[in-house]
């Protein structure tokens, strides 16, 4: 639960920090821009070729009297046109990604430069930055693809299927919406895409909580085009607290810092180690050898806790 209030916070901080850099959120709305007549265009031809395209994949209706084939194809065209929109939703980020990856890319760097130690970005041409976004782009679709059709299947089951598959289905498409908007500053800090994923499986509750509210807003007509600049700014917020920088220390760094210089340089069971077993470190005559073993080697903890692992994912 914490996680998931987290992962709204970051939405709302993106959103202020673009409020605060009007500059920055007009530069961010270009590419959204150029996706919505994009899409606008390609929606209205399906619009007005649906009825075409419902007589040709419906050739059996053609001996059909009225009411029946008006009925059937008027259906079809309007699951066509839902579907679209639909389709629409999903892809929309991922294009408006590809589009403005120099957009977002500097967006991306001025939210870092703001608060500090903005990882260098990898010396690689625009064209293979492109071509790594529409790579790991479609990855992602892909993965999301095999939940989507899942979850249809499972939305024909009584009761569950009208009420819970689709609140998880929103859930899981925010799950990927995080994962695409993260993409830009993952991509800077040259983190592969099945990395990304883990990292952010690693922390359901925090990308879900951040994608989702971004989901059930996009459905509503043209605010994808204005929070797409403040949810680029807040996913560069997330990954700062995700993945530390190179100057900045992990979480059990810190905790060690915290401890003491001379303590946290020492492994545990050793001398001037954090469970305080042995004397202070220091130099003794060669004839008497090094001092003695800590008492308790049964406390002795291994190369690294059950809490430092990794946690496991989907």
């Amino acid at each position: 639960m914490r996680d998931l209030v987290a992962g709204m916070r970051y939405l709302g901080k993106g959103q202020r920090w673009v409020a605060q850099h009007g500059r920055w959120w007009g530069f961010g709305l270009i590419p959204a821009l150029i996706a919505l007549v994009l899409y606008a265009a390609v929606l209205t031809v399906l619009a007005i070729w649906s009825g075409d395209i419902a007589a040709w994949a419906t050739p059996f209706a053609d001996g059909w009297g009225s009411p029946w084939q008006g009925l059937l194809r008027g259906l079809f065209v309007a699951l066509l046109f839902a579907g679209g929109l639909m389709l629409s939703v999903l892809t929309f980020t991922a294009v408006t990604l590809l589009i403005g990856d120099p957009f977002y890319e500097s967006l991306s760097e001025k939210v870092e430069e703001s608060e500090g130690n903005c990882p260098p970005s990898p010396d690689r041409p625009l064209w293979q930055e492109i071509w790594i976004a529409l790579r790991d782009s479609v990855h992602v679709l892909l993965r999301a693809a095999g939940f989507g059709i899942l979850l249809f299947f499972l939305g024909f089951v009584p009761v569950i299927g009208q009420t819970v598959i689709p609140a998880i289905g929103f859930c899981v498409s925010g799950f990927f919406l995080a994962v695409e908007l993260t993409s830009v500053a993952m991509q800077r800090r040259d983190i592969p895409v099945r990395e990304r994923l883990r990292l952010l499986r690693g922390r359901k509750g925090l990308a879900v909580g951040f994608g989702t509210p971004i989901v059930l807003l996009f459905l509503i007509p043209f605010v994808a085009v204005v929070l797409m600049p403040g949810a680029v700014a807040g996913a560069t917020l997330l990954v700062r607290d995700l993945v530390p920088g190179p100057d900045e220390p992990s979480e059990p760094a810190r905790g060690e810092a915290a401890a003491g210089p001379d303590q946290a340089a020492a492994p545990y069971g050793q001398p001037g180690a954090p469970d305080g077993f042995g004397p202070p470190p220091a130099p003794f005559p060669p004839n008497q050898g090094p001092p003695q073993a800590p008492r308790y080697p049964h406390q002795q903890s291994g190369p690294g806790s059950s809490a430092a692992r990794p946690p496991a994912g989907w």
